[in-house]
This record gives structure tokens, sequence and C-alpha cells, in this order.
């Protein structure tokens, strides 16, 4: 018998599915994962997250397996040649941001001692759940505050918006529907 999913997962992408079973909603404190959600997040905005994800593995050979040092190094070479790269999301802006937010997240891992630290500084009590049968926002006043915070420090692509998808990929918010095997 099949396990439910959320209504938004394609049952027909094994990618998909894996992502949803297996990394959507549940915390993750790791920093190196949350730089990888937090540049994919931002690759998303004005696409579709399944495109995202179906090229998830060229992302990460094109960005030196996220590592956010070596992201923060990246020349106006390297970006031309990312900007380049048809296996990927070939937008100059946010290849560009995805540099400059390396070098900020590094900071912010200097100030707080990691990411992690930082970030669920801001929710204290966290996963938060979603009541049963309530919407899914696309915002909320902690993905306000986030992405303030972040835009204030210089990141760019980090609305509200796509810090709320940010906070869902990463297990702040756990938006499973009420009736998903997988809540």
């Amino acid at each position: 018998m099949e396990r439910r999913r959320c209504r938004w997962v394609n049952l027909k992408n094994p990618r998909y599915i894996r992502y949803h079973d297996e990394e959507w909603g549940r915390p993750h404190y790791d920093d190196g994962y949350l730089f990888e959600l937090l540049v994919l997040e931002s690759f998303q905005a004005g696409l579709s997250w399944e495109c995202i994800l179906n090229k998830r593995e060229s992302f990460r050979t094109a960005f030196d397996g996220f590592d956010c040092r070596k992201v923060a190094a990246y020349t106006q070479e390297k970006m031309d040649a990312l900007a380049a790269d048809p296996s990927i999301v070939r937008n100059r802006r946010k290849i560009a941001a995805a540099v400059n937010n390396a070098r900020i997240f590094l900071t912010i891992q200097e100030e707080f001692g990691s990411f992690d630290a930082y970030l669920w500084g801001f929710a204290p009590g966290a996963p938060f759940r979603r009541a049963p049968g309530a919407p899914v926002p696309a915002q909320t006043p902690l993905s306000q505050e986030i992405s303030r915070d972040l835009r204030c420090r210089g990141m760019k692509f980090v609305g509200p918006v796509i810090v709320y998808s940010f906070l869902q990929s990463v297990g702040v918010v756990n938006d499973h529907d009420a009736d998903c095997a997988f809540a």
C-alpha cells in the first residue's frame, strides 16, 4: 500500500518523492546543507521547485558542492562560466547573489558560530507546525523577520516568500499535509 504524501508532490518524479520523503520539513542543522538549500531556494524565484530539484546535481557540480568558502571566492570569470552552463539556471543576477550571499553567510557564521545557530535562534521551540486544515501561507511574520535581517546584512534574493520556502525545506516549519505519512 502506497503511503500518503503531500498533495504537491509529483508522484511521477522519483527525485521529488525522495526529496519530500527524506528531506523536506525535517529539521536540518548542518551549515553546508543550509547553504545549499538557501542557494537553491534563491534560484527558484520565478521558477518551480521541481525545475530546481531536477537540476540539483548539476548545481552541486557547478557550485563546487556548495562549499561556501569556494563560492565566496568566485571571480567574475567563474560567474561568467556559470552563466554559460546550460545544466543550471543561467540567471546572472542569481549567480551574483549566490556569490554575494556566500560571503555574508561566512560573516554570519563568524558572528554566531554557525549559520545554524543564527537561523534557529529566530525559532525557539521550532519546528513549527501548521494547524490541520489551515492553508499554507506564502510568507509569515517569521519569514518576514528573517528576510529583513538577511537583506539588512546585504543578502539578495531572500525575500519573505523565498525565506518561507527555505524554512519549510530545512524543517524550521513543518508544513506537511495533516494526512501525510511523513508529517
